[in-house]
């Protein structure tokens, strides 16, 4: 019973500030499009990476979301610095986390771990783009005033701030539930686990070496593939079992950031170097402010977690409100809805087979001359959709449209294509 008390207090200390971060999840998903982000990143050097990085900061991507985000803000023509710095980032915090690291483990480590991901995602960055100066991808030409926006390129159907809203709450409550829901939930329950069956002195010898302890966290975390708002309540459970705040700060950098599947995608698409970077930077990051946590801040500074320690050992006296309460109902029936749209078959689907169709399109400058691309290969009939690289002017269709129909419709727009 005790775990399952032990889960149910981290439920629902969590389950209004996780809400809150999936609603804020769907407004930025909703409002900000990634073409505006583009723009922004394209060129190499400390402003393109601080961007990027600041961008991170609140975007709630745990570490299998980022990837695909990441490597799509590279192929519409943001630089290697500022996808790296935008990997490093994101998976470390986001509006949701910092706002459940504040509920279980205070306002120090809220403030702390966005500050952690913005320092090592900028050492990365800047450490990546010295890697880069040589190269001059056609993504960093400027935007010129022959591609500037006019207002003749709105699109005519854009969509009303009503239907923006529901696409905003069916993303944070469904889609960005389908992608962490997983992991919250395997994170949640690891916690009671550890604070239930570890003993208390298991952690007692390590704890007092914690350089030692950080990388064995680290030598655990890396693998470990977990999201920032999953790993809080790991990291709360092994606070009480006797690890620092700093080796705790490691777990919490570390896990989220830095997984296999991340590194072996950025030496794909970014280069080995790159990915060594990146790798080494978030490793090197965490160590520093996790020692930094240990040996320049006081232990007053962390007072939620001597608060915790005693609900969690005392979970049967515990009497959440009703409000917290009924988040983590909620919360729980979104978990179970994702669960269920999982397993159960999407029988919507066409059963026609799509196809794929690649060409290359000469004379795009710039993530404008990009979307115009888009949207006239987007509007030919039985395109279902399109990818378009403005690195290398490759162009990837899914469906069944008729190529010379691609081509006139690219043509008309301006721009030259061609088969591979």
């Amino acid at each position: 019973m005790e775990i399952l008390y032990s889960l149910i207090y981290m439920t629902c200390e969590m389950a209004p500030y996780i809400l809150l971060g999936l609603l804020i999840a769907g407004l930025l998903h909703a409002f900000v499009t990634p073409d505006l982000m583009s723009r922004h990143l394209a060129r190499p050097g400390w402003k393109s990476v601080l961007k990027a990085s600041l961008i991170g900061v609140p975007l709630p991507l745990c570490s299998c979301g980022v990837l695909p985000t990441a490597i799509a803000l590279r192929r519409n023509g943001a630089s290697k610095s500022a996808t790296s710095a935008f990997l490093i980032s994101t998976p470390q915090t986001g509006v949701d986390s910092i706002a459940a690291t504040w509920s279980l483990l205070g306002p120090t480590f809220a403030i702390l771990r966005p500050v952690a991901a913005m320092a090592t995602a900028l050492f990365g960055g800047m450490a990546v783009s010295v890697d880069e100066k040589s190269e001059t991808p056609a993504g960093e030409t400027p935007l010129t005033p022959a591609c500037a926006p006019t207002a003749g390129d709105i699109p005519a159907g854009k969509r009303s701030f009503a239907s923006r809203v529901w696409e905003a709450l069916r993303y944070g409550f469904y889609d960005m539930v389908r992608s962490i829901g997983g992991w919250l939930t395997g994170g949640l329950i690891i916690a009671a686990l550890i604070t239930e069956f570890v003993p208390t002195d298991f952690f007692a010898s390590l704890g007092r070496y914690p350089l030692l302890a950080m990388i064995a966290v680290v030598a655990v975390a890396v693998p470990m593939y977990v999201c920032a708002t999953g790993s809080i309540p790991i990291a709360l459970s092994l606070m009480l079992k006797g690890l620092s705040p700093g080796t705790a700060l490691v777990l919490l950098m570390a896990g989220p950031a830095a997984n296999f599947a991340s590194v072996t995608l950025l030496t794909r698409e970014l280069g080995r170097r790159a990915a060594a970077i990146y790798i080494g930077s978030i490793i090197a990051g965490a160590i520093l402010f996790g020692l930094a946590v240990d040996y320049l801040m006081p232990r007053a500074w962390f007072p939620s977690v001597a608060a915790a320690h005693g609900a969690c050992h005392h979970g049967a006296g515990l009497h959440p409100g009703i409000f917290p309460a009924a988040c983590a109902i909620f919360l729980g029936v979104l978990l179970i809805i994702a669960f269920i749209s999982r397993i159960i078959p999407n029988n919507n689907k066409s059963d026609s087979k799509e196809m794929t169709t690649e060409f290359i399109v000469k004379g795009m400058m710039c993530p404008h001359c990009q979307k115009h691309v888009h949207d006239a290969v987007a509007a030919v009939a039985g395109v279902e959709s399109v990818n378009v690289n403005l690195s290398n002017g490759h162009v990837t269709v899914e469906g069944n449209p008729a190529e010379e129909a691609l081509f006139a419709a690219v043509s008309a727009a301006g721009y030259n294509p061609s088969r591979l």
